[in-house]
């Protein structure tokens, strides 16, 4: 195993380096130290390594900081991090118990470390995914990715914590676009001082890209000065489809109707729904008017084509979604009224009014109340004569 050691102190270089050399159940080589990060960074991405020791408390970079510029580049580079403070102080920096040693250096500590490494790069597939397909993603309800190589499976990705999560379901929804590090520190972080919030961002990066690893280049995150770029390629999301499919279809007819259908079952719930984050809230009203909007539309084609049947399932579906939109009710209420059921014009009303009256403390729009009273007044006049 080729190893890199970066360390701004050269006894502890030394020390380290002499730690792993007398490790005698593996083959190590430790093809460069280096004292400057810079200078390290540089040799890293130039050279064919598979570990590297990183001091986290590095002059000018920090140490995190280096390791997450490091995998933007090498995504499958083994990280070690190197660190003088006590144990409480790793936990705070939320790193993976792989991924951390204490100084001074303990033999044993290293050989663990090193074992670890040595099976989970054994044990990497040269190849994870098929190149030539897409995977799948869910962002409706919640998000689930296809599985490496299991077409049509999905699951939830693992994160180490959930800040993580949260930072990478915002990049998602901000996919293709610059997000500031500034804003995901307000947002995340906004009582921390920058020099501990920093830390914490590019902790929260790397385990980023750590779970993002088996997918290879289906997500690439860029690191700029102000911020983050996450690119997608050969990921199919859900809501792209859906979204897209509308956008080319916008008007139901014969031809349409079935892909109509079919798109509508991707809807398995709102966006991002199992998620309460502020920020997704936009995005969240906007695609529930889209599904309103075209679910209208659907139960409006059926009724002028005669399609009752169907048309009473799309209304009641409405009815589910959005307990306050009135055109689903007073649509109910005409079908019901020409087929003679005046129970269920009455129960409609009723549904109306008490969802209205409970959520907004209104009354049903006026020239609904003007039908059903005219409407009411007609099947009087008839139950007299």
């Amino acid at each position: 195993m080729k190893v890199i050691l970066v360390d701004d102190e050269p006894l502890a270089l030394k020390y380290l380096e002499r730690q792993l050399l007398k490790l005698d159940t593996m083959p190590i080589d430790v093809i460069g130290t280096y004292t400057n990060p810079f200078e390290g960074r540089k040799e890293i991405l130039a050279r064919d390594v598979d570990i590297v020791f990183l001091d986290i408390s590095l002059p000018e970079l920090n140490g995190i900081e280096l390791a997450e510029q490091l995998l933007e580049q090498k995504p499958h580079l083994c990280i070690v991090f190197v660190t003088g403070y006590h144990e409480y102080a790793v936990t705070a920096f939320e790193l993976n118990a792989v991924d951390y040693i204490v100084k001074p250096v303990q033999i044993d500590r290293v050989a663990k470390t090193m074992e670890r490494l040595r099976s989970r790069i054994a044990s990497r597939p040269e190849e994870v995914l098929n190149p030539n397909r897409k995977i799948r993603m869910t962002m409706f309800r919640q998000v689930m990715i296809e599985q490496p190589n299991e077409q049509g499976q999905f699951a939830m990705l693992h994160w180490r914590t959930t800040r993580a999560q949260e930072i990478f379901i915002y990049l998602l929804q901000h996919r293709g676009q610059l997000v500031r590090k500034s804003a995901l520190i307000d947002m995340l972080w906004p009582e921390f001082d920058m020099d501990k919030a920093y830390p914490q961002l590019y902790t929260a990066i790397y385990h980023i890209r750590k779970t993002l690893e088996p997918y290879d280049t289906r997500f690439q995150i860029t690191n700029t000065t102000e911020g983050y770029v996450l690119n997608m390629e050969d990921v199919q999301l859900d809501i792209e489809e859906w979204e897209n499919w509308f956008m080319a279809n916008p008007s139901v007819s014969a031809d349409s109707i079935d892909g109509h259908l079919e798109m509508m079952k991707l809807y398995t719930g709102d966006y991002l729904q199992e998620y309460d984050y502020w920020w997704a809230e936009g995005e969240r009203q906007r695609l529930k008017e889209l599904w309103l909007s075209v679910s209208l539309s659907m139960a409006e084609w059926y009724v002028d084509q005669e399609r009752i049947e169907e048309a009473l399932l799309c209304f009641a579906s409405i009815q589910r979604l959005h307990p306050l939109e009135e055109k689903a009710y007073f649509s109910l209420m005409k079908i019901y009224g020409l087929q003679g059921n005046p129970a269920q014009v009455h129960r409609q009303f009723s549904l109306l009014r008490q969802v209205l009256q409970d959520e907004m403390g209104e009354e049903p729009s006026p020239y609904i109340k003007k039908w059903y009273d005219e409407w009411s007044d007609g099947i009087q006049v008839t139950h007299i004569q």
